[in-house]
């Protein structure tokens, strides 16, 4: 299946929270995981591809001294721009991952909900994109819902895709009902 089009996110980017990151408790829970499962108090530099309308970015910036946040919808990206709008830690930018990247090292780049978007193919440009921008120590977040879509991908099997890669190892992993988180760090060996 080729990865999700344009036009799917045009449609879903018609409702100013498409997909409740303001008002639904999963999404709340969620991000207070993902910032739980952090390896680190504070990074120096972090990327969030699929940043959207900027609800996580907000709270990723608070742990960043500097955040790149990238979407490739522009109508998501003016969303992100006024809920961060004085935040100078934080950079956002058009990108359309993984054919567009920012210049890194990353010590952490957030992959929450994108990577099940993508067709194997760009699926695994991503993974390459990721390993070859983390700085020495740096982490990799994953973080996909598990329930049925018809996106290219499951959550599972987007994970066991990153966990298949002797590059990474799992640093923290957490799974329920609804979502499946790992961190992940650069393999030893």
């Amino acid at each position: 299946m080729p990865s999700t089009s344009l036009s799917y996110f045009d449609a879903m980017y018609r409702d100013p929270d498409p997909w409740g990151y303001e008002s639904r408790w999963y999404e709340q829970r969620k991000y207070a995981v993902t910032l739980a499962a952090l390896g680190r108090e504070r990074y120096r530099r972090a990327f969030e591809p699929g940043c959207s309308i900027g609800v996580l970015s907000a709270q990723l910036a608070d742990r960043c001294d500097h955040l790149v946040a990238a979407d490739f919808h522009d109508g998501a990206l003016d969303r992100a721009r006024q809920r961060l709008q004085g935040r100078t830690n934080v950079e956002l930018q058009v990108c359309e991952v993984p054919r567009e990247w920012p210049s890194g090292p990353f010590d952490l780049v957030v992959l929450s909900e994108v990577a099940y978007y993508l067709d194997l193919d760009t699926h695994d440009a991503l993974i390459e994109r990721v390993a070859s921008c983390l700085a020495p120590g740096g982490e990799v977040v994953l973080v996909h819902w598990l329930g049925e879509t018809d996106y290219p991908q499951t959550g599972d099997a987007t994970h066991e895709r990153w966990l298949a890669d002797p590059r990474f190892r799992v640093a923290c992993a957490v799974r329920d009902a609804e979502f499946r988180l790992e961190v992940l760090t650069a393999s030893d060996g």
